[in-house]
């Protein structure tokens, strides 16, 4: 039953992080896709964030967080058991005003929690999209899928009054639905490695 009232209220998340990588494999992206560094390097002489942080997938997460979080809003209020187990709800109410707030900070909080991990990696001269090997891939392989979430778990503490236990649960939700929906978008050819 809580594995239910977690995907209740992750959900649009999901959602969204899955549309946000198929619109990555648009034209459009292709055709607006900006790097968040600008190109620019640190002082060491490597990028900052990378190719792969740009704009349009910043933007495209946050506006595909609020679309998601409002139409899962609206699903849930013609659902009992899926608007009652969703935690959004207990505190603040199913409206659209809040799901297209909460749903945009969700998609903020998402982008904003992934930059370090990314600033990382490029002075560890791990390409962008790639992993490394040994310990250090193993490292970033779970950092990878767990960096983002850890800002949305920060806000469902906020919003939802979730417990320190139940963060850490959210967490390993999180990372095994990120890794199997990776898999799938992988077999799928929208990604290029796991």
């Amino acid at each position: 039953m809580r594995i239910l009232i977690m995907y209740a209220t992750l959900m649009p998340v999901v959602i969204a992080g899955a549309a946000n990588m198929l619109f990555t494999k648009t034209r459009l992206y292709r055709e607006t896709c900006v790097p968040i560094d600008g190109g620019k390097c640190c002082a060491d002489g490597k990028r900052i964030f990378g190719d792969n942080k740009t704009w349009a997938g910043f933007f495209g997460m946050i506006a595909a967080n609020c679309i998601a979080q409002i139409l899962w809003g609206l699903l849930s209020l013609h659902s009992e058991a899926l608007g009652g187990a969703n935690e959004l709800y207990r505190f603040c109410g199913n409206t659209l005003l809040f799901n297209a707030a909460a749903g945009a900070l969700f998609g903020l909080v998402y982008v904003l929690f992934e930059l370090p991990n990314s600033f990382l990696k490029r002075r560890l001269d791990i390409q962008p999209g790639k992993t490394a090997n040994g310990c250090k891939g193993a490292l970033f392989f779970v950092m990878d899928q767990i960096d983002s979430l850890l800002g949305v778990m920060l806000l469902l503490v906020l919003f939802a009054g979730i417990t320190p236990l139940q963060y850490v649960q959210y967490l390993l939700l999180g990372a095994v639905t990120h890794i199997a929906l990776n898999a799938v978008l992988y077999t799928l050819k929208i990604r290029r490695n796991l």
